[in-house]
């Protein structure tokens, strides 16, 4: 059998195949006189080769490295050849390197503290030195620790271990090995990785090599990355993020699997079978009482790898997610610290953070994805909110640089048509794909309302990419447990955590404000939500510890009647009820008779459950308030606002619309958006506030749309205009427009959405739902216009009023329009319908359309008669490839 190097050439991403997956790191266990898997598979287009890529070692952050600048390199479609040439195994394999070393435009050597007792590593050094080609990227390393007395001598922190003569385990000739190392240590490359740049050092990397093999596409392609990455994240980072250091800590083992820890920390896996066996862990071996029968374990475990058996693999379904393996077909596991920490369930790359409303799951999430950003590429956050979770996460597509638009044509002559489904399951594919590749990405969903679809009741698993890859899942729900993993449940803070975040600014406190804050903690039912309002209000009013507690306890108790899903912390905690009267009491107090910060509450929650435009909140919240100073108040928010929000230490003007955005940010009612002018509600706040909600605020959306809407930048709170306009579900609220402001509505956004929710992003169902139910309200519409009509003729007949003459032809030509409208909208979903292979619907609408288009202009008018040939277009196709199902 022919041997295999563990090298490979990776050929350019512009190419149609995808390029061969990196492979997994080899287990810890592997005797040394073994190779690891074959990761690098030889490529035949070696000689085109323009970047070798050389490393040294199995560390899963080296590896991780090294793949993510390979992947990456390739996608800027540069051909690349990454080699561990230690592990070439016959004279091909060496070969084949060399070949690809000879030909490479430029080399890069990751170098690390192992690097330079590598033959193969200070060879590569010396070639590419010689060639004045070399870029060299010190991994765990900096530049001035390559220095050949150092290392010899084992002076410095890195070579107290590490040092001594290592040019006896290159070698060779020490004068040879001292040239490498100086020729490093000298070089003006100063690319410097640790795992706080990851990214920045990748984006670097590509960069320099870019420039150094003429390609300014590179170059601009990183800096425009750049720019979308300052906007990655919904919030800025909380500077006031109290306790979770377990929970953090538990989120890297459950992601990276505690690639940073001593291996002693933890030292063995167990198994939940029958016999409740014991694989021990540690590279060095066990120091317990049972290690003989660990021992047997781990030889059983190196007897099946070096066998060739099928290696672990995970296997996900439906219905469950389970490691597959020789040991048991059903694998659950979980790390066992010595310090007897709680175990936890351990999945490749996956995690679940489960907990109360308002107990802090997105706030852990935000510290987490802040604090390891660098090793991603990008951090993609979504909304997991039902109804909106589908869109959120195919909004992915245009940031993952994947073009979905439907072609112009109708389907490949080849195939025939394509149903919705499978439409919709390319387009979910191709982000998948995308998050499968060898580039990590942190892919957050944050608030998963269900496992379910809200659309199609499909699983979310067929959403999420496999797990096992590079890039890594969490999702946050009040659900308690998801997709059959084990989560990570989030406890309420412990009394010296809680105590910190109810201080705030206020450091100092004598021992009767400790007393009332621990009240406060327990009346307020230790939500963290609630204590950092505590602290919030302390930090921003001069109000003492017990002066609040007296407040709250003077208001009094009274039970929220919600006519939607209730909160289960906002309904059982009558002290948060209190805390938050507290403040809004406050608030209304100081502006005397608008109120406009309770407003502002009130309205967003009619808005989509993500950060809302500041613009709309203020138009939506002065129309919800005193009329006749809605002009006054508009003016003054977009002259005020822009200097006063944003920048949180400007001074307070006095301004009432400055006051009320900058006050509810400050008392952690609202919290900002990295995205500049916008704000968010935590769902709490939204409930309290939608139970003091008036009759007829629902109309406000729709308002502020038409006034301030924009397609590209609003879709999802255009979405929660149509939910409550068409009646989507079992919405409580219901908005009824004038007839004219409907149709103004649909024509100017109903149809756009329903559009590029269809072409862009392949959501067939929801597309053509929103069609439909926009078709059934203009068939209502017509039916009591018809109605109308007919009436105030009779009355013209009757009293024959000139006023009344022209109310009716003012009737007529809102009818006609409404018709003409009705007529786009059923074409258009006869459009889709076509698309979709679905012939004998789209035969029936655009036979409608046909007769619509009669009444309206006639038998010989263009456009009806043009209606007629997509008609008979419709019956040829039927007839050739016949309805899809």
């Amino acid at each position: 059998m022919a041997s295999s190097c563990s090298s490979s050439a990776f050929h350019s991403a512009a190419q149609s195949s995808p390029s061969p997956p990196f492979g997994g790191v080899a287990a810890d266990s592997t005797s040394p006189n073994q190779s690891p898997p074959n990761d690098f598979s030889p490529s035949p287009r070696v000689k085109i080769c323009e970047v070798y890529l050389g490393f040294s070692g199995r560390g899963p952050l080296l590896r991780r490295f090294v793949k993510w600048l390979r992947a990456e390199l390739e996608t800027q479609g540069v051909r690349c050849f990454a080699s561990d040439r230690r592990w070439c195994r016959d004279a091909y394999a060496h070969g084949t390197a060399r070949t690809a070393m000879d030909a490479a435009a430029v080399g890069v050597v990751v170098i690390t503290n192992k690097s330079f007792s590598n033959p193969y590593s200070v060879e590569e050094m010396r070639w590419f030195l010689e060639r004045k080609n070399l870029v060299p990227v010190f991994f765990g390393l900096t530049r001035a620790d390559c220095t050949p007395r150092d290392m010899i001598e084992k002076r410095g922190e890195v070579w107290e271990r590490s040092g001594g003569r290592l040019w006896m385990a290159y070698g060779g000739i020490e004068a040879e090995w001292q040239e490498a190392v100086n020729g490093v240590s000298l070089s003006s490359v100063k690319l410097e990785v640790n795992t706080d740049n990851f990214r920045d050092r990748i984006l670097d990397a590509v960069c320099l090599l870019g420039t150094k093999l003429g390609r300014r596409s590179m170059v601009d392609n990183v800096t425009r990355w750049r720019e979308l990455a300052k906007e990655e994240l919904p919030f800025p980072q909380n500077e006031n993020f109290v306790g979770r250091k377990s929970e953090l800590a538990k989120l890297e083992l459950m992601l990276f699997g505690d690639i940073e820890a001593n291996p002693e920390d933890y030292i063995e896996i167990r198994t939940h079978n029958a016999r409740r066996r014991y694989i021990d862990m540690a590279r060095n071996g066990s120091s317990s009482s049972n290690g003989t029968t660990k021992g047997r374990a781990v030889k059983k475990h190196e007897d099946i790898k070096s066998k060739g058996k099928e290696p672990v693999v995970w296997k996900e379904s439906e219905g469950e997610i389970e490691m597959q393996g020789n040991w048991s077909s059903d694998w659950p596991f979980s790390h066992i610290r010595k310090n007897g920490a709680p175990s936890l369930s351990f999945r490749q790359g996956v995690a679940c953070v489960c907990g109360d409303s308002g107990i802090g799951k997105t706030e852990l999430l935000l510290e987490f994805a802040y604090r390891f950003s660098q090793r991603y590429k990008k951090v993609l956050w979504v909304g997991g909110e039902s109804r909106y979770l589908r869109q959120n996460y195919l909004n992915l597509l245009p940031l993952l640089g994947v073009d979905v638009t439907i072609e112009s044509e109708i389907f490949s002559q080849r195939n025939g048509p394509r149903s919705f489904e499978e439409m919709e399951a390319d387009a979910i594919g191709k982000v998948r794909r995308e998050l499968m590749r060898d580039i990590p990405f942190l892919l957050v969903i944050d608030n998963l309302e269900s496992e379910k679809d809200w659309w199609d009741g499909r699983n979310i698993m067929e959403l999420l990419p496999r797990f096992g890859g590079d890039t890594h899942i969490i999702i946050s729900s009040c659900l308690p447990q998801i997709l059959n993993i084990r989560p990570l449940r989030l406890s309420y803070f412990s009394s010296a955590e809680a105590m910190i975040l109810m201080k705030g600014k206020k450091t100092d406190l004598p021992a009767e404000n400790i007393s009332s804050l621990s009240k406060i903690e327990e009346k307020v039912g230790r939500v963290p939500l609630g204590l950092a309002i505590v602290g919030a209000i302390l930090s921003e009013l001069p109000i003492a510890p017990h002066e609040l507690l007296e407040t709250m306890k003077q208001m009094p108790y009274r039970e929220l009647k919600l006519n939607r899903k209730e909160d289960y912390v906002l309904k059982h905690n009558p002290g948060l009820i209190q805390l938050l009267d507290v403040c809004f009491s406050r608030l209304d107090s100081a502006q005397k008779t608008s109120k406009l910060a309770r407003k502002i509450v009130e309205v967003s929650n009619w808005f989509a459950p993500s950060p809302i435009p500041i613009s709309m909140l203020a138009i939506a919240a002065s129309a919800s308030s005193t009329r006749h100073h809605r002009t006054r108040f508009w003016k003054r928010c977009l002259q005020i606002f822009p200097c006063t929000f944003v920048e949180s230490d400007v001074s307070n003007s006095g301004d009432e619309a400055s006051f009320n955005l900058e006050s509810l940010v400050r008392f952690s009612l609202a919290r900002k958006s990295t995205k500049e002018g916008y704000i968010s509600f935590h769902r709490i706040i939204k409930l309290y506030g939608f139970e003091r909600d008036n009759v007829g605020s629902n109309l406000l959306i729709t308002e502020v749309i038409q006034k301030e809407g924009s397609l590209q930048l609003h879709a999802n709170h255009i979405w929660s205009a149509c939910f409550f306009l068409f009646k989507f579900g079992l919405d409580p609220g219901v908005i009824n427009l004038s007839t004219r402001n409907l149709l103004s509505f649909i024509r100017c956004f109903v149809l756009p959405l329903a559009s590029i929710t269809f072409t862009n992003f392949y959501r067939c169902n929801a597309a053509l739902e929103l069609l439909r139910l926009s078709n059934e309200a203009l068939e209502a519409l017509e039916s009591s216009f018809l109605a109308e009509v007919t009436s105030a003729q009779n009355k013209t007949m009757c009293l024959k009023n000139p006023r009344t003459h022209s109310s009716i032809e003012s009737y007529q030509l809102l009818y006609h329009d409404l018709l003409s409208l009705r007529s786009i909208v059923l074409e258009l979903r006869a459009k889709f319908m076509l698309q979709g292979g679905q012939y004998k619907i789209a035969e029936q609408l655009y036979k409608t359309v046909v007769s619509i288009k009669e009444d309206i202009y006639g038998n010989e008018h263009p456009q009806t008669q043009a209606t007629r040939e997509a008609t008979e277009r419709i019956l040829y196709l039927q007839s050739k490839y016949g309805s899809v199902d």
